[in-house]
């Protein structure tokens, strides 16, 4: 298919458009733009279409650009060459020269994916997350492919999706499992899968990605990217190792979340529509990209044998069984976590009966505490206290606008009321006299002075900071 006939055959209606596709928030050229608005409603007229003339696309000055916009945005760590964005924008002939440089490679077809720094940054949980870092060239040509190739994928994708997806976001998966329970489901089932983006079997990823995409050249971009080598930050006084990875995408690349999501795409097909949930207690899936709940109004054990038989069996992938459970959300204390969130069963005040509630998680009271802790720690008594209250204001700035929905009041009465303690004791610290506020000014009254912001305004004076 010339790219003639695809803008052509593909410039029909442009009505009923999602949001990502009919407004242009990402700041894409008009080109840019409109090319995607038109390989989006391509795949959405013909679900069976397969692209294979996509590789000019990515080559084009205009996509390399936008690409280099995303990169440049996120403002990323450099890869394991060391060059780093600011170095690209300094460097003989600037970012010019650099897209000029990676589009004759392409043309040419001699690019080669560089090599993937892993570093490892900690989880909650205590443990750590292995993070994928490639070079500024390698996201940049995975930038193109993805602003490409995004939209194919994203026509096909079902409304039970929500992560990493433009226009999408995470409250409005939360906001789906609080209608679903309101509207009768009383069974959860809660799982999680064991490292889920580095055990992705590239055969069967490559197979996903075929369904949709034929065009060679972008399959075997794929393939380099999936199959780069990974060089191993030194830990605990070791040194470098490189290995070739097998299975999985490394967190960390751009086009990483798209690929996940893929995969993770046909187990959503498979269940919702080979075994026809809708004959099981009318279950609902809802899933944020790894992270996914199934409601229901009960949870059989026949449904949970088709769940492993999908993921295990046909996906090759691995239930974590410690953390999977099945949750009665009727009872009290059997609570749901998703997304930072929990969902807990509530006796109400002014009537009978109980209600569902959702605020944020103790984990993520845990989390917010901790970082709070870190900014106000002995080791920081020598930074301006403006400094430390700025950092201060936009974490927890930060932080409210994620749970900013559901029943927040109380966490964010805790978290006010830790901020001022710490923020307290910070400022004792800073003097080996002790710090002096102002005469008849209460300390609460003092930090707002300061500058010190509370998370809400609507919430009454904290308790005890006289």
């Amino acid at each position: 298919m010339s790219k003639g006939k695809m803008l052509e055959t593909t410039s029909e209606t442009m009505e009923g458009l999602p949001r990502a596709f009919a407004k242009n928030d990402r700041g894409y050229s008009k080109w840019v733009f409109e090319l995607r608005q038109k390989l989006y409603c391509k795949a959405k007229q013909d679900p069976k279409y397969q692209f294979y003339t996509l590789y000019g696309l990515v080559c084009r000055e205009e996509v390399l650009k936008a690409a280099w916009q995303m990169v440049s945005r996120n403002k990323g760590a450099p890869g394991a060459d060391g060059l780093s964005i600011e170095k690209i924008q300094s460097s003989e002939g600037g970012v010019g020269k650099f897209l000029a440089d990676i589009r004759q490679d392409l043309l040419n077809k001699t690019y080669e994916p560089g090599v993937v720094r892993r570093v490892h940054i900690p989880k909650s949980n205590g443990k750590l997350r292995p993070l994928g870092i490639p070079t500024v060239k390698d996201r940049v040509v995975q930038a193109a492919v993805l602003i490409v190739i995004e939209p194919i994928f994203e026509a096909d994708f079902l409304e039970c999706s929500y992560g990493f997806r433009p226009g999408r976001s995470g409250h409005e998966a939360l906001n789906e499992i609080q209608k679903e329970i309101r509207r009768g489901s009383k069974e959860a089932y809660d799982a999680d899968l064991e490292s889920y983006f580095d055990t992705i079997p590239h055969d069967k990823l490559i197979a996903c990605v075929q369904r949709r995409i034929t065009d060679g050249s972008i399959i075997k971009l794929i393939r380099q990217w999936l199959r780069a080598i990974v060089v191993e930050e030194p830990r605990d006084g070791g040194g470098r190792t490189y290995k070739r990875p097998k299975c999985g995408t490394p967190q960390g690349g751009v086009i990483s979340p798209l690929l996940a999501n893929l995969y993770l795409h046909f187990f959503d097909l498979i269940f919702q529509r080979e075994y026809q949930p809708g004959n099981w207690f009318n279950a609902r899936l809802i899933r944020y990209a790894d992270d996914f709940v199934i409601l229901a109004k009960k949870v059989d054990a026949h449904m949970v044998g088709i769940i492993e038989n999908i993921l295990e069996t046909r996906m090759g992938l691995k239930i974590n069984r410690e953390k999977t459970r099945i949750r009665d959300l009727r009872t009290k204390g059997n609570n749901l976590e998703f997304l930072g969130y929990v969902y807990r069963k509530e006796k109400r005040k002014k009537w009978s009966g109980y209600s569902t509630n959702m605020l944020p998680s103790p984990r993520s009271l845990k989390r917010i505490r901790e970082k709070i802790h870190i900014l106000t720690a002995r080791n920081r008594t020598s930074v301006p206290i403006t400094k430390v209250i700025k950092d201060v204001n936009l974490l927890l700035e930060g932080w409210s606008q994620y749970f900013s929905v559901g029943y927040s009041a109380p966490a964010y009465n805790a978290i006010d009321y830790y901020t001022y303690e710490r923020m307290i004791k910070h400022l004792n610290r800073r003097s080996q006299r002790g710090y002096r506020r102002p005469q008849g000014v209460t300390w609460y009254r003092h930090l707002q002075q300061l500058g010190l912001k509370r998370l809400s305004s609507k919430l009454r004076p904290c308790v005890g900071l006289q």
